[in-house]
């Protein structure tokens, strides 16, 4: 669990960054759970299998609000990054959001700042479900040099009932000595950061917007 960790005594600059997803290895971890957030979340045999296999499962929902002018608001949010807007937590807003993008989550608990590298595995829009009138959403892997192994699905779901919602959905478990060690500190701030998470979306779909939304 001891392997190279990706820091800075500064905010991360976006050249720090790619030196830090060049440099990361690939995703850390087993190939049968390659993707598994696209469906765990719904999967009750699945997630079974996750805890059996070590892996900490949290989701989080939060209702944003109603209408068509909510969910588009809401998927900007996600493709601009703005639920990593945190000061304390950010990805590059301009790293595009699509299959196989490498990027980095950087988070400045004390000092330094930690660059924790990932993937997207999987980029899901889907329209008229059953049950849904639109959904959003895209998941995320651990690459080498990340202190934590899994998954992280961000998704925003238009339902029938006219409702939007946000939501968070993750399996991780330790991949670092130093996650291993505060993994309880590190599961409750992975619940503060759906919290601001959520926050930072909520914000975002409720400000004044300017310019006219482009098509669903």
């Amino acid at each position: 669990m001891v392997g190279e960790l990706f820091l800075s005594w500064r905010r991360p600059s976006r050249q720090q960054q790619q030196g830090c997803t060049a440099r990361a290895g690939g995703l850390n971890y087993s190939p049968t759970f390659h993707g598994a957030s696209a469906l765990a979340a719904e999967d009750g045999a699945l997630q079974d299998r996750l805890s059996d296999t070590g892996f900490f499962i949290n989701r989080s929902r939060v209702l944003l609000g109603t209408g068509r002018k909510t969910y588009a608001l809401a998927k900007s949010a996600l493709l601009t990054w703005r639920h990593f807007g945190l000061g304390w937590a950010f990805v590059d807003p301009e790293t595009p959001v699509e299959k196989g993008r490498r990027f980095c989550v950087c988070v400045n608990e004390l000092l330094p700042w930690v660059m924790m590298p990932l993937q997207i595995a999987y980029v899901a829009e889907r329209r008229s479900a059953a049950g849904v009138r639109a959904s959003f959403g895209f998941g995320s892997g651990t690459l080498q040099g990340h202190l934590l192994a899994g998954e992280e699905r961000f998704s925003v779901v238009w339902d029938e009932d006219d409702q939007v919602w946000y939501e968070i959905f993750s399996f991780s478990k330790p991949a670092h000595i130093i996650s291993a060690v505060g993994y309880p500190y590190v599961r409750l701030r992975q619940k503060y950061f759906a919290q601001q998470s959520a926050d930072a979306v909520l914000k975002h779909v409720t400000a004044p917007q300017p310019n006219k939304l482009s098509d669903l």
